[in-house]
């Protein structure tokens, strides 16, 4: 996806965030009210797409004698990743409903009408549209009409519905935001087991976003999802199950997903009869953490704890029925009964990956004894620490835990420890993430301890041409900050022409004027000796390699030092382009002021000026983001060649170590990263972004700012309540 794809996406998606939640403000529905109804549109919207979609392919099709004239039937749309709508279920049909038709009841037909003829998907399509006055609805349906949306991709509706979910979530929707787990921390799971082929269970599937990650992997990789794995998912809440089914459908899957609770059920069969248990070949999720109050008695003896139960507690819980005088014996925490599943339930290659809380990894009493056990089977791979805030409705730390049971016999001694708690990007006050370089980043490291050395160097070699790409649209915009800059000043500098002769206008007045322009005018000169040789230097680099991108190590390093000294150029460029456009506003000031005067105002057009360098302050940022651009793709090369110079897996302080069994052992049996891989020595930050720590401080106030408006909307809500 180009950068500015993504960006309109991104737009898409905000304006409709704040369209579809301004209705429920004006409505006084709460998240959860909302949430389902509001999903069920999107979905909705969706399946119309996929089935006119479809229903072209099919006509082109017939055209071209591949299908014959017949009627068609359900699995000429199935086959296409498409449902095969009745006409009360197409969005247009809605749409043009006659006014005063009763959209509530309506919808209710039209997810009725496709749990008919969709069976995974029977009574988990939301039909609680009454709560909704038919006026809400109309707005509603048509926030997701525009044309963009009516042309979109599956693509884009799996991120709209992901997006959606997620903001639910931060709004505490759905037993606080537990359904959903943040994209990048699925995405780095799913980067380190890779999971494109076979079985794939997830045992607290949430809304599915283990299986949705997945299929994005495989299909990077130009493969087939539906014919590459099979999902099977648990889920304890019915309305969770709903979300995951629904989220599903929306990206073109399918899964089997069922109401169960993990801790005591384990329901799934393949189809050939065989349990999931030690039959998987990945397991993924993220599991509630820290769940004490699991009774022991029913989960003693469960295959799937084949390292014993944790630790028991007998002085909480329900009372026994044999001896109402006693307590129930529990389990105190369940996070080893999570981990102790999901290593039973893979088969004798399988991997697993799971979120798992920071307080598992060095846990003491019982829970070490598991832990040792597990370590000594030699299946434990990677660890991963991630920084609090990365969760939308908590804010601890956690540990992303990897199994491998595939692991070659080289390796089978051995756990690669990550602190990636020093790796982050702010997205809101308290919402932080990785970028999608940061997270390729710290992929590349594990390709190294596994010893797949080609593409850690296959990465850098799209970093490099990223770069070169990003190097190419330097000169053209540019150009457009260049040809306003003129535009402007040839306006200021006509004024000055018509001001020689006009005595209203003191001499020191413009004076003052002339002698910023003059400065302008030095500026200017240094600037476009400095753009010729930076131009120059550009077209050389990308001579250079953007045929033969280097593909070695050595070569590799060349070409990042030969852009060395092409950043520190585009540095300085991007301050002689903020010094240019503060010069100019500066001169529009001082023309303004001059314009003032009655005599004066008719040789100055003082809007179109002000137009003029508004419109120059956003080619002045577009071109520094351009700028910054090709220096951003240099800098990850410097990242990863700089703690990786060799393309070798090394132990980099505060970063990762690969660890032995004897040193765990040595160590408690701790699985922390953090108490391997030591401190990162204290780093000078000489590309620190001043306009990116405003945009952090702004970030931050708009949040305060947004925050402070729904309190100041709550309290007045509740005063009206109470009729004050």
């Amino acid at each position: 996806m180009t950068a500015n794809a993504f960006h309109n996406i991104t737009k898409i998606e905000n304006n409709l965030w704040e369209a579809a939640d301004q209705l429920r403000a004006n409505s006084k529905l709460t998240s959860s009210e909302y949430c389902m109804p509001v999903l069920g549109v999107i979905f909705l919207r969706h399946a119309s797409n996929r089935y006119e979609a479809a229903l072209r392919q099919i006509e082109a099709d017939k055209a071209a004698g591949k299908i014959s004239n017949r009627p068609l039937v359900k699995a000429d749309f199935i086959k296409r990743r498409a449902l095969m709508l009745p006409e009360q279920s197409r969005y247009d049909y809605l749409l043009k409903l006659p006014s005063g038709a009763c959209l509530s009841e309506a919808l209710v037909e039209s997810m009725n009408a496709i749990e008919d003829g969709f069976e995974p998907l029977a009574g988990q399509l939301p039909k609680d549209y009454h709560i909704f006055d038919d006026t809400l609805l109309e707005d509603l349906l048509r926030i997701f009409d525009s044309e963009a949306l009516r042309t979109a991709s599956g693509d884009v509706f799996g991120r709209i519905y992901e997006y959606f979910l997620m903001k639910f979530a931060i709004q505490g929707a759905q037993d606080n935001g537990e359904f959903f787990t943040p994209p990048v921390l699925v995405q780095t799971l799913v980067n380190v087991i890779e999971p494109d082929h076979g079985v794939v269970f997830d045992p607290a599937c949430g809304s599915g976003g283990m299986f949705v990650q997945s299929s994005h992997f495989i299909e990077h990789e130009g493969l087939d999802t539906m014919q590459r794995v099979t999902f099977y998912g648990q889920e304890k809440t019915a309305t969770t199950i709903r979300l995951a089914k629904m989220n599903l459908a929306v990206h073109g899957l399918e899964g089997d997903i069922r109401e169960a609770n993990s801790f005591y059920d384990d329901l799934h069969r393949l189809q050939d009869g065989r349990p999931l248990w030690g039959n998987c070949d990945f397991v993924m999720a993220n599991p509630p953490f820290n769940v004490d109050m699991v009774d022991a008695d029913r989960i003693k003896g469960d295959r799937r704890l084949p390292f014993g139960l944790p630790g028991i507690s007998k002085g909480k819980g329900k009372k026994s029925e044999n001896d109402p005088k006693k307590n129930k014996p529990t389990v105190s925490n369940g996070n080893y009964l999570w981990i102790s599943y999901f290593h039973s339930y893979l088969n004798d290659k399988g991997r697993a990956g799971f979120v798992m809380s920071s307080q598992a990894s060095s846990a003491g009493h019982g829970e070490a004894e598991v832990r040792r056990k597990l370590v000594e089977t030699g299946d434990v791979d990677v660890m991963i620490a991630i920084r609090s805030n990365f969760f939308y409705t908590r804010t601890v730390p956690c540990e992303l835990w990897h199994f491998d049971r595939a692991k070659p016999e080289e390796r089978k001694d051995q756990v690669l420890m990550l602190d990636a708690r020093n790796i982050y990007r702010k997205v809101t006050r308290k919402i932080y993430d990785f970028s999608p370089e940061q997270l390729a980043n710290l992929t590349a490291i594990v390709w190294l301890y596994r010893g797949q050395n080609d593409r850690f160097l296959g990465l850098v070699q799209d970093y490099l041409g990223k770069l070169c790409e990003e190097a190419a649209a330097i000169p053209g915009e540019l150009d457009r900050f260049e040809n306003g800059l003129t535009e402007l000043r040839d306006q200021i500098g006509s004024f000055i022409e018509s001001l020689k002769n006009l005595e209203a206008v003191t001499i020191e007045q413009k004076s003052a004027l002339i002698d910023a322009i003059a400065e302008l005018k030095a500026a200017e000169t240094d600037y476009r000796q400095d753009l010729d040789s930076l131009l120059d230097s550009l077209a050389d680099f990308r001579r250079d390699y953007r045929d033969a991108l280097p593909a070695n190590n050595p070569d590799q390093h060349a070409a990042r030092e030969a852009f060395n000294l092409l950043a520190e150029k585009a540095k300085g460029m991007v301050k002689q382009i903020d010094l240019l456009y503060k010069l100019v506003a500066r001169c529009t000031q001082l023309a303004h002021e001059l314009a003032a005067t009655e005599e004066a105002a008719e040789f100055y057009d003082r809007r179109l000026a002000g137009k003029r360098l508004k419109q120059l302050d956003e080619e002045r940022k577009l071109a520094v983001e351009q700028l910054k651009l090709a220096a951003y793709f240099h800098r990850q090369i410097v990242w990863l060649q700089e703690r990786f110079p060799e393309a070798q897996m090394r132990a980099v302080p505060g970063l990762c170590k690969v660890v032995s069994r004897s040193e765990i052992e040595a160590a408690d049996w701790s699985l922390t990263p953090g108490r391997y891989v030591g401190v990162a020595p204290p780093e000078v930050d000489e590309d620190f972004d001043f306009e990116q720590a405003l945009r952090d401080i702004h970030i931050e106030l708009a949040d305060l700012n947004r925050e402070a408006f729904e309190l100041a909307a709550r309290i007045q809500e509740n005063f009206e309540e109470l009729g004050v």
